[in-house]
């Protein structure tokens, strides 16, 4: 049986008296993508802060890979990696630098080109950072966050604002890194991309998780309350229509 890697336990977080995060327990196996799920205000990014260290928690315990987030906040920085909603680099510096300059600051040495090749910006590796698109920004700051090999990594709602080729791109990334071994926590609002990515979800609504487990079988929970859509069920979409006529290679 897959042991678990993340272990969160009765989390809360209190913003003038009002639970944002409410008593909320859910445990994450090791090599899974779990995604958290919710309308906005519902909790999400909060309690992924407070996994990542960044917020402080107010109540419960976390524990990664056994290691208790409050109590060791380096020690979870140094298994964990972050891509964060919004990426932000020094404009002015080349990609092949900020590769560098992250894995510095890890205190550990790898291979740039190597790295920037496995997200698709090897061509890109004397460029500054100024000059990428937003889907080549998000895939930039995953091989940041991939510098010092994590344990755990966590996406931010990763492909919001993302044509349709990048956002592809990003589901692609999202299985390799699964293949690696790599545990990837993830919030996102895009339904199809949970169903497609996620080997289970939970739900959030103001504070407290409603649901949790595999989306067939939420799905499945659902149709058994005897839920009936009043349409057919295309074998192919108009995002699958897009893609077939403008090719699925990266835009500059």
């Amino acid at each position: 049986m897959t042991k678990n890697i993340v272990e969160v336990s009765k989390l809360s977080k209190i913003y003038n008296d009002k639970h944002v995060v409410n008593n909320i327990s859910f445990d994450v196996k090791k090599g899974e993508v779990f995604g958290i799920l919710g309308p906005n205000g519902a909790g999400k990014t909060t309690t992924l802060e407070m996994m990542e260290t960044l917020r402080e928690i107010d109540g419960g315990r976390i524990v990664i890979d056994g290691i208790n987030v409050a109590d060791h906040p380096a020690r979870i920085k140094s298994i964990i990696g972050v891509q964060p909603q919004a990426a932000a680099f020094q404009d002015k510096q080349k990609l092949k630098e900020i590769i560098d300059l992250f894995a510095a600051a890890y205190g550990t040495k790898v291979d740039s080109l190597r790295l920037l090749e496995e997200v698709d910006l090897k061509s890109k590796a004397d460029s500054y950072a100024e000059l990428l698109s937003g889907g080549q920004k998000q895939r930039l700051s995953i091989a940041a966050a991939l510098v010092h090999d994590p344990k755990v990594f966590f996406m931010d709602e990763p492909t919001t604002g993302l044509d349709p080729q990048a956002r592809r791109n990003l589901w692609d990334l999202t299985r390799i890194i699964q293949k690696k071994g790599v545990t990837v926590i993830m919030t996102t609002h895009y339904m199809d991309e949970a169903e497609l990515l996620c080997d289970r979800v939970a739900i959030m609504d103001k504070g407290k998780i409603i649901a949790l487990d595999t989306p067939k079988q939420l799905i499945l929970n659902l149709l058994n309350k005897g839920f009936k859509k009043d349409q057919e069920v295309e074998q192919a979409n108009l995002e699958d229509v897009f893609i077939d006529l403008t090719g699925k290679a990266l835009r500059d």
